[in-house]
């Protein structure tokens, strides 16, 4: 049988006596913790849970430029929060809809860059290869590439893809193969792939 009552998200407020614990957030204890958190960090403060997540991070970066208000940079920041990026790089327009990340966003670090030339400065500065993501010319499959353990992943925009200027900074350009007819795959969905790709060798 089925309930016609939709149960509530996560958990309800914390029996008394509540945990010693400087990490909790006494209001979520108090009233309940409905946010789409894991159990582990249930009724934990935001900020306990991003200086815990910091402690962990992975060393890649993940990239994608927003010149005409892309929809998908919602759930590139989703993934890169669950695969545990360093951070999300926002090339163009600052604006961004947020709906598409769940939240996620306040435990994800996202830094904006206004042009292409900002992005390849910071990442020179850190030594960080650019690992251009598309399905061009001459471009190698993934899972079949090197792909180094520090660097940063580019991702171009619905449509077009990677710009001009985005192709020229890459060190390399890989792609996702595809088996079907479509000819391409959206970047929240590459994005998840290409970071698990990442995990898998390196996490």
């Amino acid at each position: 049988m089925t309930s016609d009552v939709e149960e509530q998200p996560g958990v309800g407020p914390h029996p008394r006596p509540w945990p010693d614990d400087p990490r909790l957030d006494p209001a979520l204890l108090e009233d309940g913790d409905r946010r789409n958190v894991v159990d582990h960090y249930r009724y934990w403060s935001n900020e306990a849970i991003v200086a815990d997540l910091d402690a962990h991070r992975h060393p890649f970066h993940v990239a994608i430029e927003n010149w005409q208000h892309d929809f998908n940079i919602g759930a590139v920041v989703r993934n890169a929060n669950a695969f545990l990026a360093a951070e999300v790089h926002i090339v163009g327009r600052r604006r961004w809809n947020r709906r598409g990340a769940m939240v996620t966003d306040r435990y994800q670090h996202v830094r904006h860059h206004p042009e292409t030339g900002d992005l390849v400065k910071w990442c020179r500065e850190r030594d960080l290869p650019i690992v251009g993501v598309d399905n061009l010319p001459g471009s190698r499959p993934i899972q079949e590439a090197d792909l180094p353990r520090a660097c940063l992943m580019l991702f171009g925009q619905e449509g077009p893809g990677l710009s001009e200027e985005g192709r020229a900074a890459a060190d390399v350009i890989l792609h996702i193969p595809q088996y079907g007819s479509t000819r391409s795959i959206n970047a929240g969905v590459a994005s998840g792939v290409a970071m698990y790709e990442w995990v898998r060798r390196h996490g």
